[in-house]
């Protein structure tokens, strides 16, 4: 039975892209057949290797293996094995999640697209950097077409052949039963082409690891969770593929006065009350760099929402801003010196429960509870 492809990589079958991608490369340098020349054990165990983060690395493949093993890509076992419809259906949907629309109407194979696999970049920014808008500076580990072949793989002066196992057509037929099954050819992989005198450069993969530098703007009004694609900035295909995608995922760090929803900017603002009461103004530093003056109404409540319109974030890919709300948080002091304790007491009792309507609201209610009660 063939090796379980978590277990020749050495990884939980939980883990992620990157835990695989590190794991992959650190096997596959320690039994690379240049590092071991003539040792037959080490060349078998990087074709597995290479085999099972082939298969792990794409999505759809690691979701059909995760689902049926090893027969997800080698087809059911042989003989009498009982296929239902239920369970051709099933292999059908798998085959094609796999490996593509692997038949056309008229029963011929279908050339198999290598594309680079895309990647997933996560930037934090600040609330000011997504107010105003930024150029960043990325560099991303890719993969990237081989320079000396071309993307090719095969050394300079040399071409690919066409694949003597599949004629080029990059999968095979097995019969299973009454069943014709296509797979990945086992010889080029897919490719449809083999390479004899393959590039040193990059041994005939066509693509070599490096470190890519991008200048990316991050659009005013951009929120968390924003994706911004970048169109073939991804993993170079292979052997001359066509490249990937680069989707970067925007994380906006939190605010130290500001809590955002939408394009509206929220802050709390704790106030005397003694403010409260008379009235007033404060200011509040906005993103924009201003700094708004908001007017306190005489006898404000605690709760009391005071909104400064075109304060707010801008709008992502439109015009105009959205708005900024203050929420008035009334304090009670907790520390008063003898002469402010004395200038309560005075007013106090000079109350007539007209100030407070509501607390006075309240308490005749109570009495009328308690009349009734009573």
């Amino acid at each position: 039975m063939a090796d379980d492809f978590y277990e020749l990589l050495q990884v939980e079958r939980t883990a992620d892209d990157k835990t695989i991608k590190s794991a992959y490369r650190r096997i596959a340098m320690e039994c690379h057949p240049d590092r071991n020349p003539g040792c037959t054990a080490s060349e078998a165990r990087f074709k597995s290797v290479s085999q099972a983060y082939d298969v792990l690395r794409d999505p759809q493949k690691r979701a059909a293996y995760d689902r049926f093993g090893h027969a997800a890509f080698n087809g059911a076992s042989g003989g009498h094995s009982g296929f239902g419809a239920t369970d051709f259906g099933q292999f059908s949907d798998i085959f094609e999640s796999v490996f593509g629309e692997f038949m056309d109407p008229r029963g011929q194979g279908r050339a198999n697209v290598l594309r680079g696999a895309d990647l997933r970049y996560d930037l934090e920014i600040a609330l000011e950097d997504a107010y105003d808008g930024k150029e960043v500076e990325l560099k991303v580990d890719v993969s990237a077409a081989c320079e000396p072949c071309a993307g090719t793989g095969a050394k300079a002066g040399t071409s690919a052949r066409s694949c003597a196992t599949c004629h080029g057509r990059g999968k095979v037929r097995a019969q299973q039963g009454f069943f014709v099954v296509e797979r990945v050819c086992p010889s080029c992989r897919g490719a449809g082409q083999t390479i004899a005198d393959p590039c040193p450069s990059c041994r005939g993969e066509g693509r070599v690891e490096r470190e890519k530098k991008l200048e990316v703007r991050v659009p005013p009004g951009v929120d968390e969770g924003t994706r911004i694609r970048l169109a073939g900035e991804g993993e170079a295909g292979v052997r001359g593929g066509p490249p990937g995608d680069l989707y970067i995922f925007v994380h906006v760090s939190r605010h130290r006065l500001f809590e955002r929803d939408g394009t509206t900017l929220f802050a709390r603002a704790p106030i005397s009350f003694t403010t409260a009461a008379l009235g007033g103004t404060i200011e509040v530093p906005g993103l924009d760099k201003q700094r708004h003056e908001i007017r306190i109404p005489a006898g404000v409540q605690s709760g009391k929402q005071i909104r400064q319109r075109g304060a707010g974030m801008p709008v992502l890919s439109g015009r105009g801003h959205g708005d900024m709300v203050i929420q008035i948080e009334v304090e009670t002091p907790t520390k008063l010196t003898a002469r402010q304790r004395e200038l309560l007491e005075e007013f106090r009792d000079t109350e007539t429960g007209d100030e407070c309507p509501q607390s006075s609201g309240f308490f005749t209610k109570l009495k009328t509870v308690w009349s009734e009660l009573t």
